[in-house]
């Protein structure tokens, strides 16, 4: 029997990143490839890109540069492949400049890494340029790859990340999204529910529903009927085996009445909102293209928090977008302070290709983004800081995911998604335990487990299985 080849993916940027890389992960797996966590001895190096934020082309030519240097030294030839969004962006000119690299696909296009692997395999030392497929194909990829074993799903723990749909249809002016992955697509309902079936089977108890714009989901159900995102959650909180149900990234535009309604009526979705505002300055707002004012932002928000008030939000800022003033941005000062958010993402803007804000005028320059981000950021770390603080004492289910630093213990995951650390047995992971928060830090929770004992369902029925922890009182 011969050897198995292994391969080595690194991801960068985001969850649809992640789940991108699970599922070539897969796709090889079929074809042999065992995972490694070092380049080193790979056969095969796939660089999964991102193309959001600042330089991102440069990182990820650096990175090659590495790899370059690195089978320089060895004296060992392993295949490269870049893929991801700035695949899809850079295309040819990647192998033009990076003359190591064997593929560059698109992330439309996994499906057919096999077939490329073959074709680069099959040029051996007399290839001249490496392959590049970043084609949008009439085929979608989905229905042609393959699902994780069961041994893959229970490796990666009890929460996973499902797409459900891709691309973006809203084109705001400094994002790439729309040219790197395409129009707006949803999956169907009968796809998805087959995928949280069998991942709910192999131990997962938490799913993410992830996408570009994941609240514009309108996957057709088995009579060719669009149905939205609420729907979409109720049937997988119907799985039995799940009882979690979160789904990021949102707009604005896509926060319906019937979305709202049920942040109130399921239980299993969590009461954590990720909603991306980006400025809270009306004028920025239209000049990002991003078709809702800091008015209607607010509206949202006090409907959500009217249906369901133990809800907290996230969201994501951009500072120093062109044209930005000092009056522009003490309105988003003066939106975080309304709001108040449990946690945030802060980005000083960076001009991306091919993109409409690319070439505005009007630049902020870069010592005035830095001062911006370090307000805001300050702001949202005091924000991140009081909702912890206000957790302790609090109590929580809370799913046990993975072994802590240091003996006995385990790290969950809050309905809030902060890290909380108990005293616990490995076999606990996998599980919810009723959890008191006892002190707070800046990365973390810790608490107590009460009645020392673990709830789990399995096909719909829930078992119990006794920790170490005594009962305290709350």
């Amino acid at each position: 029997m011969s050897e198995p080849r292994k391969l080595y993916v690194r991801s960068f940027g985001c969850q649809m990143n992640v789940y991108d890389a699970q599922r070539m992960t897969d796709t090889l797996a079929k074809e042999g490839y065992v995972e490694t966590d070092t380049p080193d001895d790979a056969d095969l190096v796939i660089l999964n890109t991102c193309h959001i934020r600042e330089k991102a082309a440069e990182k990820v030519y650096s990175e090659l540069g590495r790899l370059r240097k690195g089978q320089e030294e060895s004296g060992r030839r392993s295949m490269i492949a870049v893929t991801g969004c700035v695949a899809q962006a850079e295309g040819a000119e990647i192998v033009k400049r990076a003359r190591a690299v064997d593929l560059v696909i698109g992330p439309q296009s996994y499906h057919k890494l096999p077939e490329l692997i073959a074709q680069a395999e099959a040029r051996g030392s007399n290839r001249r340029a490496g392959i590049v497929e970043t084609e949008f194909p009439v085929e979608d990829k989905f229905d042609f790859l393959p699902p994780p074993t069961r041994a893959a799903i229970a490796k990666r723990g009890p929460t996973a990340f499902v797409t459900v749909q891709e691309g973006c249809d809203k084109f705001c002016t400094f994002c790439v999204v729309p040219y790197t992955r395409g129009a707006e697509v949803s999956r169907p309902l009968s796809k998805i529910l087959d995928e949280v079936i069998r991942l709910a089977d192999g131990g997962v108890r938490e799913i993410t529903l992830i996408g570009q714009n994941v609240n514009a989901y309108h996957g057709p159900d088995a009579t060719g009927q669009p149905v939205g995102l609420p729907e979409l959650v109720r049937r997988i909180a119907e799985v039995p085996g799940i009882a979690r149900v979160r789904y990021t990234t949102s707009h604005p535009r896509d926060m319906d009445e019937e979305l709202i309604a049920a942040h109130r009526d399921m239980p299993a979705l969590m009461p954590y909102l990720h909603l991306p505002v980006q400025s809270g300055s009306n004028r920025i707002l239209a000049a990002m293209n991003r078709k809702h004012d800091r008015e209607l932002f607010f509206e949202i928000v006090a409907k959500v928090r009217a249906a369901r008030p133990d809800i907290a939000f996230s969201s994501d800022f951009i500072v120093g977008f062109p044209g930005e003033t000092d009056e522009d941005f003490a309105d988003t000062m003066d939106l975080v302070e309304k709001v108040g958010f449990a946690s945030a993402f802060s980005f000083k803007y960076s001009s991306r290709p091919g993109t409409p804000a690319a070439g505005l005028g009007e630049q902020v320059p870069e010592d005035v983004k830095s001062q911006r981000i370090y307000a805001l950021q300050a702001l949202l770390d005091r924000q991140k800081a009081a909702f912890d603080a206000a957790c302790r004492g609090r109590r929580f289910d809370i799913l046990l995911e993975k072994v802590g630093r240091f003996p006995g213990q385990l790290i969950g995951r809050s309905p809030y998604l902060q890290s909380v650390v108990v005293e616990a047995p490995a076999e606990a992971i996998g599980t919810l335990a009723s959890v008191i928060v006892r002190d707070v830090s800046t990365k973390s929770l810790s608490g107590e487990i009460l009645g020392g004992e673990f709830f789990a369902t399995e096909a719909g029925m829930e078992t119990r299985i006794r920790g170490q922890s005594e009962k305290v009182e709350a």
